[in-house]
């Protein structure tokens, strides 16, 4: 609790950090841009004259300037170092978000002439680049992030229509302006405040909400054509949602107030004396119950946290890396051309949008999901957090074969395993990275091992899908576009074999971790639990 916390003082309210988790939250619902590439692409792709292989260069950079955020990471510290607060990179953010779409708008509508590819390239790398730094600036918000692509869909859909063309007027100025607005809101604190896990369980009980009432609407939008009264009342619904967090915040506001009002009025009473502590029996019980044995010979050396170059000399840091390729390059691949898949199918523009939709909540479910069942295996039943890249990866495989085989339906499953695959790498990668190489270097570390996202896109998507779509597509009578499973059926068999590939190399990194998590994470496990009921009872 901070020390100079006056509950009189009428600015209170808007300077605490649950109302600055709630801002936070509302511009990371506008900020999923990356992944609605596919619903302005087709336009992009007709009114420039780009063949398959250029659309995806220019999305690889949207991939780049998306995952890498070393410099939102240095102005963020620069801002902090100064006395300036996150709203320097969150202005930083809107001004590149705005620039790059708008000029991508203006192209595409023929407002300004056609500029060279080049060109393009970095005004999706601008556009892009803005959400590192929206990112950066941000506090931990519970998952909404990875919801935004379905709730800029949603906004898209109920007011322009499907006109992809007004979408990316809408994603010049949407999440600008949103940033803009709550930026002032989003502080740094370092307090540790009594249920504080309560209220972020709360904020992560809204996102599933959420997701759930998009995964809802998106299947009736979906299934059957809604009047705009209709449309009206969902997005309204929709709107109510996304405010619904600042609940949380004047709750967890009005119990601090109660918390701090109490401790007032106690603070000169007499107290009894504490149980004294019992740490060699908890000590001892932990002990037993886990069977580990703080003398074992065996037991691995404690490890120094690890610098970036320290990290790059070991192999578990280029396995991490390679699965990342493979998960997160296969990922983008998909998602990036899932518009031009479902067209050589045969579906419809609406279909499209809604796989694209559905692709965010997959998102999302990956990202929380696998945070929360790989924590609870790995400190309920010891099981390393390795084994579910594993089986994310395996799974990844199965849902690229599913879509290579082009049966009816199979693009709908596939990218769903494909979805909650890729979501999930977000989860465990930096989590994995923190837990082998240390915490104290962990963002210039993550920030490297993300670099592999683009890299496996770059490959994949230009080098394979592009390169592939563009070769039958001149084998149908050079007419620019290509029909049939046979535009992304091998494009997909070879990144089924790319990520069963990464399921090999996970399945090594585990073999080779094993002993390290089983006698060094989980004996970290162990000791923070101790001086947990240590600080308990004394």
């Amino acid at each position: 609790m901070d020390l100079d916390y006056n509950p009189s003082r009428k600015y209170l309210f808007i300077k605490n950090k649950w109302v600055s988790t709630a801002a936070s939250i509302w511009i990371q619902c506008t900020s999923g841009s990356l992944y609605t590439f596919s619903v302005y692409s087709p336009i992009l792709k007709s009114s420039q004259g780009y063949t398959q292989s250029t659309l995806d260069t220019i999305s690889v950079f949207k991939d780049l300037g998306g995952n890498v955020g070393i410099l939102s990471g240095l102005l963020y510290s620069a801002a902090a170092d100064h006395g300036f607060g996150p709203w320097l990179v969150h202005l930083a953010g809107a001004v590149q978000c705005f620039l790059g779409y708008f000029l991508i708008w203006a192209t595409v509508v023929g407002k300004i002439p056609q500029p060279p590819i080049a060109v393009m390239c970095i005004y999706m790398l601008i556009a892009a680049h803005a959400m590192t730094f929206f990112n950066t600036a941000n506090v931990v918000t519970g998952g909404f992030l990875g919801l935004s692509g379905a709730v800029l869909i949603q906004v898209y859909q109920t007011i322009f229509e499907s006109d992809p063309s007004s979408y990316l007027l809408l994603l010049a100025l949407l999440p600008s302006i949103n940033a803009v607005i709550l930026m002032r809101f989003v502080r740094t604190f370092v307090t540790n405040e009594e249920d504080e896990k309560k209220y972020l369980n709360s904020f992560s009980f809204l996102a599933v909400l959420l997701a759930t009432y998009l995964a809802v609407v998106i299947v009736i939008q979906h299934m059957m054509k809604l009047n705009l009264s209709v449309r009206s009342i969902t997005f309204v619904l929709l709107i109510l949602f996304v405010l619904s967090p600042i609940v949380v915040a004047i709750e967890a506001q009005q119990q601090r107030s109660y918390r701090m009002v109490k401790s007032l009025l106690e603070k000169n009473q007499i107290w009894g004396e504490r149980p004294r502590p019992l740490i060699d029996e908890a000590s001892s019980s932990n002990r037993e119950g886990n069977g580990v044995d703080d003398h074992d010979d065996d037991l691995l050396h404690w490890r120094e946290d690890q610098t970036l170059l320290q990290s790059m000399k070991s192999l578990n840091f280029w396995f991490l890396f390679y699965t990342t390729a493979c998960a997160m390059g296969s990922g983008l691949a998909t998602v990036n051309n899932i518009s031009q898949i479902g067209e050589s199918l045969g579906y419809t523009s609406l279909e499209t949008n809604t796989l694209v939709s559905l692709w965010s909540i997959w998102n999302f479910l990956g990202r929380f999901g696998a945070g929360y069942v790989s924590d609870t295996f790995l400190h309920i039943k010891g099981c390393p957090r390795p084994v579910f890249v594993v089986m994310t990866l395996a799974a990844m495989s199965i849902g690229h074969a599913l879509v290579a085989s082009g049966v009816q339906g199979s693009l709908y499953v596939g990218s769903v395993l494909i979805g909650i695959c890729y979501g999930s790498q977000w989860s465990l990668m930096p989590t994995i990275a923190s837990e082998i190489f240390g915490k104290t270097h962990m963002g210039t570390i993550f920030n490297t091992i993300t670099i592999a996202g683009p890299i496996g896109s770059y490959l994949l998507s230009v080098k394979v899908v592009g390169y592939i779509y563009d070769r039958e597509a001149g084998a149908d009578h050079g007419k620019g576009s290509c029909t049939g499973t046979r535009c992304f059926m091998l494009s997909f068999i070879i990144m089924a074999s790319v990520t069963f590939s990464g399921f090999i190399i996970a399945l090594i990194l585990l073999i080779r971790t094993r002993k390290f998590y089983k006698n060094v994470v989980l004996r970290k496990i162990l000791l923070h639990s101790r001086s947990e009921i240590n600080a308990y009872v004394t």
